[in-house]
């Protein structure tokens, strides 16, 4: 038997490839919208992708299920109990897929969502018992599957649903059975998931916490005692992959804008200029209203808790490279009105003598100069967990969420604002909306508390 998983960092998405040489046949499993992995695998070990499976209705990421499927004729297999609208073919508890030796035993494992599936399955070239089950998102390797998505009018039953699929449905099946989740480190689908990509029943057993309650009763205290946020994607995200994602051929790939082709598409209210450079070379020049959201680990969470999903986006890009790398992001969570990107970059734009903006940026040894009865307001906008671990002595709590719901504090728009946070990247996402919402004197911390750290400047 074949198998190989793909993972896309950041995002925390992880899909699998499971054939048979032997039969030429191999299923894909939760399969990312850039499919290129996929296709060479299948050229590489000489077997064709028969059978696309959706664990369940995504929410974070674009499925490339569609895309798949037109490239290879595959069909797609989903749980007979989602409401979806595209050519599929339904799946339900304890169906058998077969591919050579490949055996792939189905599980209704509802919780994270009502129609969520695993795939048990076995190697029987080497043995009749099973080898590895394909959780979806029901249990990853440290945590489980957020089961508030759904919606509210329904979270009791999910967390039901959860309950009985972890305790129960699981409950047969041996400690040695290797467990490959849907997701990883990154995802919003739960609220800490581990590092590591895979585990072991048993080991889960053992150590996360999550199964190790004595009563329904605690497991729901735990549970429902905080969610991640919910980024503004999530309910594109579901909404496009429950008719089917259109095909990406059908979207522009390449579109090169001169500062003044840039700044006519500007001009409609529903664009949004999104700046994908450093937070330093943001601070240096702008485009004034332009976001910035670079390159980093949670990119494509930040894009989907910031940006509405039906703006259309001008991009701001180092070069060509980069358009294409942040394209790939966007398109994975299903943000396709991209109308174009700056050729030449900020410097075109500077040179045609169009306006721009700053947005300072101070060290850590400046700011700690600063420190003191008459020091400027400086702001943390990092997640709770972050700031009760340690801060800047005389910062004030405001979470970058809380920024984004238009939670901002009524100040003197004129007075000196730092705005910190882990490295600087979110602290520039911030000082977007408090520029948004007239603010005069706004700074950010360079390599917020990354750097005052390695400054070796106190915190408490």
């Amino acid at each position: 038997m074949y198998f190989n998983q793909i993972s896309v960092p950041g995002l925390g998405c992880q899909s699998y490839c499971i054939g048979c040489p032997a039969a030429k046949a191999m299923m894909v499993v939760d399969p990312k919208r850039d499919i290129q992995d996929y296709l060479e695998i299948s050229l590489q070990e000489g077997m064709n992708i028969t059978h696309i499976v959706n664990t369940h209705l995504h929410a974070d990421h674009i499925s490339g299920d569609q895309e798949l499927s037109a490239a290879t004729g595959a069909d797609i297999y989903i749980n007979d109990s989602v409401e979806i609208t595209y050519p599929h073919k339904k799946i339900e508890h304890g169906d058998i897929l077969t591919l050579g030796a490949a055996k792939f035993e189905v599980l209704h494992t509802p919780g994270h969502t009502p129609n969520s599936i695993s795939l048990v399955v076995t190697d029987t070239s080497r043995s009749s018992e099973p080898q590895m089950i394909l959780t979806g998102d029901l249990l990853f390797v440290g945590d489980v599957g957020r089961p508030d998505l759904p919606g509210a009018e329904s979270l009791d039953e999910q967390v039901k649903n959860l309950y009985n699929s972890l305790y129960k449905t699981l409950a047969s099946y041996p400690d040695y059975l290797e467990v490959y989740p849907a997701h990883g480190e990154g995802s919003l689908c739960g609220r800490g998931m581990s590092a590591k990509k895979s585990s072991t029943l048993g080991y889960e057993r053992n150590a996360n916490h999550m199964l190790r309650f004595n009563s329904f009763e605690e497991f729901k205290k735990d549970i429902t005692s905080a969610f991640p946020a919910r980024p503004k994607s999530f309910s594109h995200i579901i909404a496009t992959n429950r008719k089917g994602a259109d095909l990406l051929d059908a979207c522009s790939m390449d579109k090169r804008l001169t500062p003044g082709q840039f700044q006519e598409l500007m001009e409609d209210n529903s664009t949004l200029v999104m700046d994908t450079r450093g937070s330093a070379a943001y601070g240096g020049f702008h485009i004034p209203g332009s976001v910035n959201i670079g390159f980093e680990k949670q990119l494509a969470n930040w894009v989907g808790m910031v940006i509405d999903p039906k703006s259309e986006l001008l991009l701001v890009v180092d070069d060509r490279e980069a358009y294409d790398r942040m394209t790939t992001e966007l398109h994975r969570i299903g943000y396709d009105a991209i109308l174009g990107y700056l050729s030449g970059g900020i410097n075109a734009w500077l040179m045609s003598g169009r306006p721009v903006e700053q947005l300072s940026q101070i060290s850590p040894l400046q700011l700690q100069r600063l420190l003191g009865p008459n020091c400027p307001k400086i702001l943390d906008v990092r997640t709770p967990a972050e700031w009760n671990i340690a801060h800047i002595h005389q910062a004030k709590h405001l979470p970058l969420t809380e920024i984004l719901e238009g939670n901002i504090p009524d100040m003197d728009k004129n007075q000196e604002i730092i705005l910190q946070c882990g490295s600087g990247y979110r602290s520039n996402i911030a000082a977007s909306f408090f520029k948004e919402a007239g603010f005069t004197n706004l700074k950010s911390l360079a390599g917020g508390i990354f750097a005052w750290s390695n400054a070796n400047l106190p915190l408490v």
